[in-house]
Parts: C-alpha cells; sequence; structure tokens
C-alpha cells in the first residue's frame, strides 16, 4: 500500500495534513470535509498519541479503481468479472511463502492509532480492517470487513453480518465450541483490500482472485501466534481468534446509511499478537463516506452484472452510485421493453441491496448522479416507465420496514426514435486543458 501511496503523491493525488490532528473527531472531520470536494487520498503525519502516520481515501476515486484493475473503456463490471473468475478457478498456486520478516515489530493494540469516528460512537473502531479466515472443514481463505470497537489491548468487539460467509465460518466453528482464527489486515496491497470486497461463491479463494488482480504471486508470510499466513506486504497485521458462545456490548456506531446502530451484543475478539512493518501507515476509512461506498459498490455492482450478463443482453456496465441500496445499469436496448427486463433481472440479483434501479443508454455517465438524474428527466415517461414493487422485504436490518418495496425507472430513449434523442455535443470540449486557457 505505501508503494501506491507514494505513486500518488508524485502524481498529485495525495493531501498531505503535516500538523498534528486528534484521533477523536478531528481526523474524520477533515477527512469528511476534503472528500466533499476532492477524491484525493489523505496522508496524516503526526496523529495525537501515536506514532503511527494514517491514510485514508485511498480507494475512494472510481477512476483509481479502474487503473487498478486495468479496466479499459469496456468499464470496471467487465473486467472485475473476468479477473475474479479467474482468480477463482486458479487455487492456493497463486501464493508465494516468505519466511517472517526479521524487522517486523510488535507491540499493543494501544500503539495504533484510537480513532472514534462520529460522535455517540461508543469508543475507538478499526473500521479498513480485512478479516482472513479459512473455512473450518475445507481450509478456503475468505476475507471481508467487519467493523470493530477497540475495547483493551486483548480484546475486541466485533459486528459480523449475516450474509458475510465469515459470519457462516463462525458459526460453524461455534457449533463445535471452537474458537476461530482471524487475521486482521490493516494496510494490506491494494490488490488484497479490492479482492476482500469480491461477491464470489463461498467456496472461492479470494487471496487467488487478489494474485490475479496483482499479475503475479502473492507474497505469503505465517503469523506468530496463529496458524494463518497473511500477505506480507500488510502494513499491521492483529492476529487472534473471535470466541464461541460469547457476546458483549458492542456499539453505537455511525454506519454506512448514515445513522447510528445502536449498541448490542456482538462478538469477541481475542487478540493475541499485533505486529507492523518498519514506518508502516494506518489505514483508516469513514464509514458511508466515498472510500466506504466504493468499496461497497465493487461488490454490489459486481453481483449485479455478473447476474444482468449471464441472461439479459446489451448489458455494458453497473454503478451503484450514490449508495449501495441504489443500482444503476447501462444498455445498449435490443427491443422494446428491453429495460424493464433489465429492472426485474436486477432486482432479483440482490434481494436485500436493490431498493431502487435506474436503466440509461450508453451515452449516459453511470458514475455521475447528475448525468443519470438529466436521463430520468428528459427521457422516462413517468407515468408509463416507472416501476412500483409493493411490500418487498429489503435490506436485512430494517424493523421500521423503510426499505420494503422496490423502485425502477426506464430512463432510456424511447425504442425506435434513438434519433431524436441524441446529445448534443461541443467539438474538442473534452480535450481543452483549461490551465493553458486560464492564467493564475
Amino acid at each position: 500500500m505505501r508503494d501506491y501511496i507514494e505513486r500518488l503523491r508524485a502524481d498529485g493525488g495525495l493531501r498531505i495534513v503535516r500538523r498534528e490532528v486528534d484521533p477523536a473527531h478531528e481526523l474524520a472531520g477533515v477527512i469528511a470535509r476534503s472528500q466533499r470536494e476532492s477524491d484525493a487520498a489523505i496522508l496524516f503525519e503526526r496523529v495525537k498519541g501515536t506514532g503511527f502516520p494514517v491514510v485514508s481515501n485511498v480507494y475512494g476515486s472510481h477512476r483509481r479503481l479502474c487503473d487498478m484493475i486495468g479496466a479499459g473503456g469496456d468499464g470496471f463490471c467487465k473486467r472485475w468479472l473476468e479477473l475474479t473468475s479467474k482468480g477463482a478457478a486458479a487455487g492456493s498456486g497463486c501464493m508465494q511463502s516468505v519466511p517472517m520478516p526479521g524487522d517486523l515489530r510488535h507491540g499493543r493494540l494501544g500503539d495504533l492509532p484510537q480513532i472514534k469516528y462520529c460522535e455517540r460512537d461508543a469508543g475507538p473502531y478499526l473500521t479498513a480492517g480485512v478479516f482472513l479466515a479459512r473455512e473450518p472443514d475445507t481450509g478456503v481463505p475468505n476475507m471481508s470487513f467487519s467493523r470493530s470497537m477497540m475495547v483493551s489491548d486483548t480484546e475486541l468487539r466485533v459486528r459480523l453480518a449475516p450474509p458475510h460467509d465469515l459470519t457462516r465460518y463462525q458459526a460453524k466453528a461455534e457449533q463445535r465450541n471452537a474458537p476461530l482464527e482471524v487475521a486482521i489486515l490493516l494496510g494490506p496491497p491494494p490488490e488484497v483490500f479490492l479482492a476482500a470486497c469480491a461477491s464470489v461463491p463461498y467456496d472461492a479463494d479470494e487471496l487467488a482472485i487478489a494474485a490475479q488482480i496483482r499479475g503475479g504471486p502473492l507474497p505469503m508470510r505465517p503469523c506468530r501466534s496463529i496458524d494463518l499466513p497473511v500477505p506480507a506486504e500488510t502494513e499491521i497485521v492483529i492476529e487472534g481468534r473471535i470466541l464461541p458462545n460469547v457476546r458483549r456490548p458492542e456499539g453505537p456506531f455511525g454506519e454506512f446509511m448514515g445513522y447510528y446502530v445502536g449498541e448490542g451484543l456482538n462478538h469477541v475478539f481475542e487478540i493475541l499478537d499485533v505486529s507492523w512493518r518498519p514506518e508502516a501507515m494506518f489505514h483508516a476509512l469513514l464509514c458511508g463516506y466515498a472510500e466506504d461506498l466504493r468499496a461497497l459498490e465493487i461488490s454490489f455492482a459486481s453481483r449485479v452484472y455478473r447476474h444482468l450478463v449471464a441472461d439479459v443482453p446489451g448489458v455494458l456496465d453497473v454503478s451503484c452510485n450514490p449508495s449501495p441500496l441504489h443500482t444503476i445499469v447501462k444498455i445498449r436496448p435490443q427491443f422494446e421493453g428491453h429495460a424493464e427486463q433489465v429492472l426485474l433481472k436486477a432486482f432479483s440479483s440482490h434481494l436485500q441491496y436493490n431498493k431502487v434501479c435506474i436503466v440509461v443508454d450508453e451515452d449516459v455517465d453511470i458514475h455521475d448522479f447528475n448525468d443519470v438524474w438529466w436521463a430520468v428527466m428528459t427521457r422516462c415517461r413517468v407515468d408509463r416507465k416507472v416501476m412500483i414493487l409493493r411490500d418487498i422485504p429489503g435490506f436485512y436490518r430494517d424493523e421500521a420496514r423503510v426499505h420494503w418495496g422496490r423502485l425502477g425507472i426506464d430512463a432510456t430513449k424511447p425504442f425506435g426514435r434513438e434519433k431524436e434523442f441524441e446529445r448534443k455535443r461541443i467539438p474538442g470540449a473534452a480535450e481543452i486543458d483549461l490551465r493553458e486557457y486560464f492564467q493564475k
């Protein structure tokens, strides 16, 4: 990750904060304000109470994510499906075992930045940690994200979401009254972070997917206290185990939807070792903002895309913008009613998250919601091309039922009259460099 940060620095894609910042709210406030005006990554050189610099918004740009995986003009989802399909079939042969680094440092959880993000958060949280564990029966590795409340040097309290494979791993271990060994990766190589976002079958090897994105073997080193290899280039590794049949209070915490999730009884992670590379960086992710939403989009948009292209022609790309509950599909219309078929298929691809779906033509930028809404305003006959599906359950954590029902919008051009809806354009406007025109 630090190599990638240095590339961003060289390319002008890194904002640097040199003054000392308070990890209680001030750091999160700077991240929030910065992300509203820029997709640049942020490096905090001095954070009160710790010797670790903190980086954020590393993955908060769709453009940078496309660059990371080599996605060309066909869009992110097509390239992502190609990489994940090849990686899932590759198996563990993509790993390269390396010895424990001699310069590895060991310390306490309290040495790490104690970042408190939102006003009512119950304490400092780890938000960007990649949880790496093995399936208890097959040994297949899985990577995912879970928020973790920092309680002490020996304990984290972790929220395991029902849809995650990690949750199934833990339940299977708990049935045997056994702990589940887990390594939390803070600042792994970008390909590992991206692979952890992948939505793939239960038995797929996500480390092999990381190697496929990398384009070569992934160096793996042993842990000190658990029987689990981890990516050797990870900045910080927390080793431990999720205890069976133990639940303790966790939360409240400001989650990705912009609300607090209240206190609840959640899983206990027993910390066995904390290690880091020399001059390590700590990755902080602000939930509900660009970096979090782009990571969620990788999972949800690629899942919808895979589901659509298997059965429906003319599907070009998918975005979940501005929220993972909102899907935008770009198509090349083939027949009257094509968009309606796409809407129904998209809703069935992810019954929890697809609350609203909009289908647009290929001339619309699906990563610019203003452009998408322009298509709705200028191409959608709302009394005929809007679909409301009532009384369908949605997001799993929804006691108030605010996510029940579905809204589908066909914002494609009227079929057979496409020429009338050709967008105006100014020749050469996209290639103009304004720095040549406006003098400082």
